[in-house]
């Protein structure tokens, strides 16, 4: 538990490192007017850097956390590898939603930001029904114990990194 507490520490310091956008808070009752200018989109093959950084990451996380026998770790790290594609596959379509907020926001009609609420909404629940589907697929080479253990590693470090994320999204204007 104690590398897990440095590892997911290292995970959000190289975050805020590698991240190419301001981050803004609120630091009193009158917080400064946010512009466009002040964000810069990250190029794609950044995006992809940064993911492949992070994927690899939280794998070590996990390897280093999940205390696995040779022959669960035989059989684990196929299953884990076949979760991450295809979570990769709705983080591609959460990237795509982020890009399109970035290069819109600004001037959003109501029906773009229901739109966009929808879509993200959807993605949320894209990666509910994800987990849902591999609890079988993950009992089957686990004991529940080390199931219940991957799925609160891989939550935490997936709740860490979508907060660093949308941290530094810039807010819509009402």
């Amino acid at each position: 538990m104690k590398y897990l507490r440095s590892s997911i520490a290292a995970l959000l310091l190289c975050l805020l490192c590698v991240s190419t956008t301001k981050l803004t808070y609120a630091q009193s009752s009158n917080p400064p007017a946010v512009s466009p200018q002040d964000f810069q989109v990250p190029s794609d093959q950044e995006i992809d850097l940064l993911r492949k950084d992070l994927r690899s990451s939280k794998k070590q996380i996990i390897a280093a956390n999940m205390k696995l026998t040779d022959a669960e770790a035989e059989k684990f790290w196929p299953v884990y590898d076949q979760y991450t594609a295809d979570l990769v596959q709705v983080n591609n379509s959460k990237y795509d939603l982020i890009k399109l907020y970035l290069q819109t926001y600004t001037t959003m009609t109501d029906a773009e930001t229901e739109s966009y609420m929808q879509k993200w909404g959807s993605l949320d629940e894209s990666v509910v029904q994800l987990r849902q589907k591999y609890v079988p697929i993950f009992r089957k080479v686990l004991s529940a114990r080390n199931t219940l253990l991957f799925y609160q590693l891989d939550r935490r470090v997936s709740l860490m990194i979508d907060m660093q994320l949308v941290s530094q999204l810039p807010l819509i204007e009402p």
